[in-house]
């Protein structure tokens, strides 16, 4: 499994960008994949998840209403999609691989992960 995550970059307060996360060994297809973020000074915490075939999604109680994960499998792509974005949520966002095909919480759920990708939200 190899993981890559873009769509990052700068955004002023509310507005929205849209995360994407591909594996480009196509071998997690069966796996559940998550966002987790980390900004700097803090704990890496998890944001989204999405099961194996998309059709269970989580996410963290602090972007519930604001951003939503799916995944496109014939496309091999994991996105996030985050809408009204605050100063807080400024940190890098990461995607990776669980070790089951559910859409798991916990850090120690993954074994797979990518390299992240900055966001950068203005007041």
């Amino acid at each position: 499994v190899q993981l890559q995550a873009s769509g990052g970059g700068l955004v002023q307060a509310g507005g929205s960008l849209r995360l994407s996360c591909t594996d480009s060994r196509r071998t997690s297809s069966n796996n559940g994949v998550g966002w987790f973020r980390q900004a700097p000074g803090k704990e890496r915490e998890f944001v989204g998840a999405v099961n194996w075939n998309g059709g269970y999604t989580q996410l963290a109680d602090s972007v519930k209403g604001r951003f939503t994960v799916g995944r496109d499998r014939a496309k091999n792509m994991v996105w996030l999609q985050m809408n009204s974005l605050k100063p807080d949520d400024t940190a890098v966002y990461y995607c990776a691989a669980a070790r089951s095909s559910g859409a798991a919480s916990r850090r120690d759920e993954y074994r797979y992960w990518g390299q992240g990708t900055l966001v950068t939200v203005s007041s």
